[in-house]
């Protein structure tokens, strides 16, 4: 699919959903929800709608792991071993889901996001500020950098929530330095993904750089909001979020049988 392929004004709203996602996805995670219905949508083919995706979204959770470096947000250095995990497990998970069938975990996916959104909204104390470190650098890389980042390369939603809650709970992070050093981990399992798929020859290059023109705007103003809002806009963000990725979740997986109950109930 070339250029001509898609007409003009799908690509503005293309590049518009995608400033967006990007927005959201800086935030809270979960942009990948928003952007991938939407380039199916536009006409693009699974496979294709899912690297065009990778690379588009890899735009965003770059612009936004570099606004949070300059700031001095995220200790790089002491997240290099996190960072080579993260990539490793990103691209063991992309090359297996070409062999396996997702299907399982789609199905109990929606109830762990729904339990990110119910201890941020549970446990109100929580991330407001740092607190002792549970794992060290080898246990933590390996549990949210390599198993996070096979889930990102495997499937994908939601895995920025995932990332932010590791640093949280295993790291001691406060919330507003788990979703930064959160972003840059998301950039890896991203880069890593969006390598395979380039291999693989499924990307439509003409709406992925359109999209990701409109990430690298919207995550950063996201991040410009995580530094200066801090917990007050990314706990209720998550929260958020969580519920309605649950909910689209559940129905990707379980609409005919929702909308079937519905027609013979009402």
């Amino acid at each position: 699919m070339d250029w001509l392929a898609v007409s003009p004004p799908v690509l503005l709203l293309l590049f518009g959903v995608a400033i967006f996602a990007g927005f959201i996805d800086s935030i809270a995670g979960g942009g990948g929800l928003i952007t991938v219905p939407v380039l199916l949508a536009a006409g693009l083919p699974p496979a294709q709608a899912l690297g065009t995706n990778k690379l588009q979204s890899v735009g965003g959770s770059f612009s936004a792991s570099l606004y949070f470096i300059r700031r001095r947000a995220v200790d790089l250095g002491g997240q290099k071993l996190t960072i080579a995990m993260t990539f490793i497990g990103s691209m063991t998970g992309a090359i297996l889901i070409q062999h396996l069938q997702a299907g399982l975990l789609r199905q109990v996916l929606p109830l762990l996001v729904i339990g990110i959104g119910l201890y941020f909204l549970l446990m109100p104390r929580i991330g407001e500020e740092d607190r002792q470190r549970r794992l060290s650098p080898w246990p933590f890389a390996l549990a949210a950098g390599c198993g996070v980042g096979f889930y990102d390369g495997f499937f994908g939603p939601g895995a920025g929530s995932f990332y932010a809650l590791a640093y949280v709970t295993l790291c001691g992070f406060n919330l507003a330095k788990s979703t930064a050093h959160a972003k840059v981990l998301n950039f890896t399992s991203n880069l890593g993904g969006l390598i395979l798929f380039i291999v693989a020859g499924k990307l439509v290059w003409s709406v992925g750089f359109v999209m990701l023109a409109g990430q690298i705007i919207g995550a950063r103003l996201g991040a410009r909001m995580v530094l200066t809002k801090g917990q007050k806009l990314i706990r209720p963000m998550i929260v958020v979020v969580s519920l309605l990725m649950s909910i689209k979740l559940l129905y990707d997986s379980h609409g005919a049988d929702i909308t079937l109950w519905l027609t013979s109930h009402w």
